[in-house]
């Protein structure tokens, strides 16, 4: 036993002893790690095929839209909610303003209900109907003269598609009639969700005016892409 123990230690003496007179440098080592381990943990791309060992190796969490074998892609990220402020600079403008009350014949059938789905409002928070290709769902503005109201973006309307008029709601006749049309002066505070609107809009696409809100979103969309393209949308309208 106590032969075998000195000819095994003296055999990894002389193994150690050839591979330190075979080794690298310790600066050419020290390289060499740190360029392996700048690999190892290198992020993935998209739209490159992997295999999954290399993924389980950097603790990437994946979900592959294509399994082969023992490969998949990484999918490509979900884009962020896109704002109508990446597109528009304007926060203040003059627009043409009408008035909406929830009797009228062409909402009746909707009653107090908005386009998203909860309650029309009015208070310090009130309800506004506009075209959502100019302004999207959830844009809120205030108008000049009257302080501490702020109107949100919720409800459209077949009538508006096309134009930049936004449509007011009030609680009866009598305060929708005594608004009747005014241009007003207007102070965007935030501007909406495209997003949210094509998502709101997706399932209603047999209506002929959500069919067009839905196009006036791609366009803007498209056209804001182009190389010094020129702002979607005027204000003044």
């Amino acid at each position: 036993m106590y032969n075998s123990r000195l000819m095994t230690s003296g055999l990894c003496g002389v193994l150690m002893a050839t591979l330190s007179s075979c080794a690298l440098p310790k600066q050419s080592l020290l390289s060499t790690w740190k360029e392996m381990r700048h690999k190892s943990s290198a992020p993935l791309q998209t739209g490159v095929k992997y295999e999954v060992r290399k993924a389980l190796a950097n603790n990437v969490p994946f979900r592959p839209s294509t399994i082969k074998r023992y490969t998949f892609v990484l999918d490509d990220p979900k884009p962020p909610l896109l704002a109508a402020s990446n597109l528009y600079r304007n926060s203040q403008m003059r627009v043409r303003t009408t008035a909406y009350t929830h009797d009228e014949s062409d909402h009746i059938i909707y009653g107090v209900k908005n386009a998203i789905g909860t309650n029309l409002r009015f208070g310090n928070v009130r309800s506004a109907a506009a075209d959502w290709s100019r302004f999207p769902v959830g844009t809120l503005f205030r108008i000049a003269g009257q302080p501490g109201v702020t109107y949100v973006v919720d409800d459209y309307g077949s009538a508006l598609v096309g134009t930049g008029t936004i449509d007011l709601y009030k609680p009866n006749r009598s305060m929708m009639d005594n608004w009747g049309v005014r241009h007003v002066d207007i102070e965007v505070i935030q501007w909406g969700s495209y997003e949210k609107s094509m998502d709101l809009m997706r399932d209603r696409t047999k209506w002929r005016h959500v069919r067009a809100m839905m196009e006036g979103i791609e366009a803007r969309l498209r056209t804001a892409a182009l190389p010094h393209g020129k702002m979607p949308f005027t204000a003044a309208l």
